[in-house]
């Protein structure tokens, strides 16, 4: 059983500095008025460059979109605590590390190398069609790991996670720590830490 990491509150803790970086890009681009509740809302919509169009209420152009990135760049985010030390179990058994992140594959280097993660594989929300909890991604990270949706385990915080795993035909594990936890979220497992995956996996 390989596993596939949800990045925002699953891996790192960007509750707050991602929300703001939407804030100050909208208002940078002349945009309404808008909260970190209202970006947090717009999460299900897909890709940063979606979510900062819907924000502002028009089409950007890639100049625009580069307004949040330059926002982003730099914030502090740090991994969740026993993130780095579950990853290095994991690493010293030969599994990779895979992220499957709504975010853009260029926010999600952004703010995984701020944190200190290198994962061996991002999908990001720009490499699939349709974003959480369509399958896409899971079935795209499936092929990129060389093997089935049935040998994956989506840990993830959000109940978009638990569905996309699900319909891959993949397991899901709810990520008790993050940000978007919600115990009445249906999940084959549901992790109080990040310590707890290899035994699950069969790496400990």
């Amino acid at each position: 059983m390989l596993p596939v990491w949800d990045m925002d509150g699953t891996l790192i803790d960007s509750a707050r500095v991602v929300p703001a970086a939407f804030v100050r890009a909208v208002a940078a681009l002349g945009g309404p008025p808008v909260h970190a509740d209202d970006v947090v809302a717009a999460y299900w919509r897909g890709t940063p460059e979606v979510i900062l169009g819907f924000l502002t209420g028009r089409d950007l152009s890639p100049a625009e979109h580069d307004v949040y990135y330059r926002e982003l760049d730099g914030v502090p985010v740090s991994a969740y605590p026993g993130i780095a030390d579950t990853l290095g179990v994991l690493r010293a058994q030969g599994v990779p590390f895979a992220v499957f992140t709504g975010a853009s594959t260029r926010s999600a280097r952004i703010l995984l190398a701020a944190a200190g993660l290198t994962p061996d594989l991002i999908i990001g929300g720009d490499l699939v069609a349709r974003p959480k909890p369509a399958p896409d991604g899971m079935l795209l990270a499936a092929r990129r790991l060389g093997t089935t949706p049935q040998e994956l385990i989506l840990i993830g915080d959000s109940h978009l996670d638990l569905q996309s795993a699900k319909a891959a035909g993949s397991l899901s594990a709810s990520a008790a720590w993050g940000h978007m936890y919600d115990p009445g979220a249906p999940a084959d497992v549901t992790l109080r830490a990040p310590s707890e995956l290899p035994a699950i996996i069969g790496c400990q």
